[in-house]
């Protein structure tokens, strides 16, 4: 009696923790560089609810906003050793990794409008895009909008020659360094969270970003001018490590994906309301000018970055730059 007691206590203590574990909800740690009140950062949030609703709380989301967790020169490698689960950088942090045709959608004045984008992230150069990150151990499951850049500086930027000389922030696109530089400016690859300072004392003189960015991270505070000039995309992908997204339940996979499917919906669909909110919430502050293009300096700044095109062939590739110009119907020479 007494060795089939000591048996059964044996296998409590073997099974327990594994009980345990089966009511211990699935963590997954979602890092992202921008704040909370974006269009990124409200998506991750409606996620992170979506996603525990639809898992009845089988799934925790934790979402780490601002850096707080990792810049975004560190995520993507994090994210490849499971130090955190999901992601949603902006395309242009995957030439680092060997996936260096994500910067197609760098190219400036490449999408027209809002549903030119969308389209084209629904349908073959988005889908094609993400199988590049598949031998990478990475998988991707969404296209988030943050909508079209402005430029700002201490300076009216309304000539190509107005940048000469300035030194601009860029967030590591080689083919926005290209645009820059044919402008005459010098680009300079920062961490987002370092961007602030870096305007406020003088390290660079201007940036690129969407409206919403501008507000949040108060870049409008510390630039006199600002120029409303929609001249290139920002965009972000929703990304997951392969082995932790193929390790889960398939029900519970599914339910995740509903989640993600619906927080896109959500974010895609606020991103050009919140950048028409913080343009004229920065409008209001009186800190900062804005100024706009008039359609002569537009096509004097499409004519300038012309070039991009050409010599992105050399850094892309064909195949991407076919699959773009056929989807959106654009001259790439």
């Amino acid at each position: 009696m007494r060795k089939l007691l000591l048996a059964v206590a044996a296998a409590a203590i073997v099974l327990a923790p594994a009980s345990v574990m089966a009511q211990s909800p699935i963590v997954i740690k979602f890092s992202h560089v921008v704040a909370n009140d974006t269009p990124k950062g409200k998506g991750a949030l409606k996620f992170k609810e979506l996603a525990e609703k639809y898992t009845d709380g089988k799934v925790k989301v934790e979402v780490y906003p601002n850096s707080s967790l990792y810049k975004d020169k560190e995520e993507i490698e994090a994210l490849q050793l499971g130090s955190v689960q999901m992601l949603a950088p902006s395309t242009a942090k995957f030439a680092p990794l060997g996936v260096k045709e994500f910067e197609a959608l760098d190219l400036p004045w490449l999408f027209k409008d809002d549903e030119t984008y969308s389209n084209a992230m629904k349908g073959t150069v988005g889908k094609w895009l993400f199988q590049k990150l598949e031998a990478k151990g990475i998988t991707g499951l969404a296209y988030w909008d943050n909508g079209f850049h402005m430029v700002s500086s201490n300076r009216a930027l309304t000539k190509p020659t107005d940048f000469q000389g300035l030194k601009f922030r860029i967030s590591g696109s080689k083919v926005a360094d290209q645009y820059f530089r044919l402008v005459g400016s010098i680009p300079q690859i920062m961490a987002f969270s370092e961007v602030y300072q870096a305007l406020q004392t003088g390290v660079v003189d201007g940036c690129e970003n969407t409206a919403s960015n501008y507000l949040t991270q108060k870049f409008f505070e510390v630039q006199k001018d600002i120029t409303v000039s929609y001249h290139a995309h920002l965009q972000y992908a929703v990304i997951v490590n392969s082995k932790f997204w193929s390790g889960l339940p398939p029900d519970i996979r599914t339910q995740l994906e509903k989640a993600m499917t619906d927080a896109t919906d959500y974010t895609n669909s606020i991103a050009r309301k919140e950048n028409d909110d913080a343009l004229a919430e920065i409008k209001k502050s009186g800190k900062t000018t804005l100024h706009y293009l008039t359609d002569a300096d537009r096509k004097a700044w499409q004519e300038a970055m012309q070039p991009t095109y050409k010599w992105a062939k050399g850094r892309v590739g064909q195949e991407v730059l076919d699959l773009v110009a056929k989807e959106l119907d654009v001259k790439m020479n």
